[in-house]
């Protein structure tokens, strides 16, 4: 069930998007950090996604973040070569990860299509995520962070309009077969997944973002509007820049 109403930020064009939205994920980091305790977040690709996390790089106060404490995921990955440019875990490992001090063991990236077959892969995945979840078959760590994009079509992760991934609840990662959008083959966390997330952020520019931002302040039906259904249990905020904004 969904709860709460998404909060919008707005800020100018994309590289003060980038920039405050950056800002927001070092402060939030370093305070989950401070600790002992380990956070759990999940990164997205995408031009806004992957311009995120270079914002985060040359941010001041980066490394007051305690990065080996941090886990990165993706709520979904496509299923291409591990060197494909394609990859959105190739993508953020050169904007930022291959910067910071995180433990290898630390990056839960999807397979590659060199690791074995799509299926496979959706499981393996989901069974990384369900030892971090207590160990059980459909479990998954909390998120303390979910990072999404929002694609025109007003899709998010690998859950697009018109087809049925965005009703399963009994799975935690799904192989997408055919995806309306290149490549055809990746995999994806569920709904229940991104949704069981402390804080859910999506970040959207761009003018050909309107009507997807317009669909997801309207509450539309997840059929026509997947990403109107994310739901952070603490906070859901739509990051837009002025042209998505309308």
């Amino acid at each position: 069930m969904m709860t709460g109403v998404p909060e919008f930020v707005v800020r100018p064009d994309k590289a003060e998007l980038a920039a405050h939205v950056a800002d927001r994920f070092v402060h939030e980091l370093a305070t989950l950090t401070a600790g002992d305790d380990v956070a759990h977040v999940s990164l997205t690709g995408g031009s806004m996604g992957i311009g995120t996390l270079a914002a985060v790089a040359s941010h001041p106060l980066r490394d007051d973040v305690a990065w080996s404490r941090v886990h990165f995921w993706w709520s979904d990955e496509r299923y291409v070569a591990r060197d494909d440019p394609e990859r959105n875990s190739l993508q953020a490992r050169t904007a930022l990860l291959d910067e910071l001090d995180v433990p290898d063991v630390n990056i839960h990236e999807p397979w590659s299509s060199e690791a074995g077959s799509l299926d496979d892969a959706a499981r393996a995945y989901a069974d990384e995520l369900a030892s971090f979840g207590g160990g059980e078959s459909g479990s998954s760590p909390t998120f303390d962070l979910c990072l999404l994009g929002v694609g025109p079509d007003a899709h998010m992760a690998s859950l697009f309009p018109g087809r049925g991934e965005i009703h399963v609840g009994e799975a935690t990662v799904l192989p997408i077969r055919d995806s309306p959008k290149p490549p055809p083959e990746r995999v994806t966390f569920t709904l229940p997944v991104i949704n069981a997330s402390v804080r859910v952020w999506l970040v959207v520019a761009g003018a050909d973002k309107a009507e997807a931002v317009a669909k997801i302040r309207a509450g539309q039906d997840p059929d026509a509007a997947p990403s109107s259904m994310a739901r952070g249990t603490l906070e859901t905020i739509v990051f837009a820049d002025e042209s998505a904004a309308g």
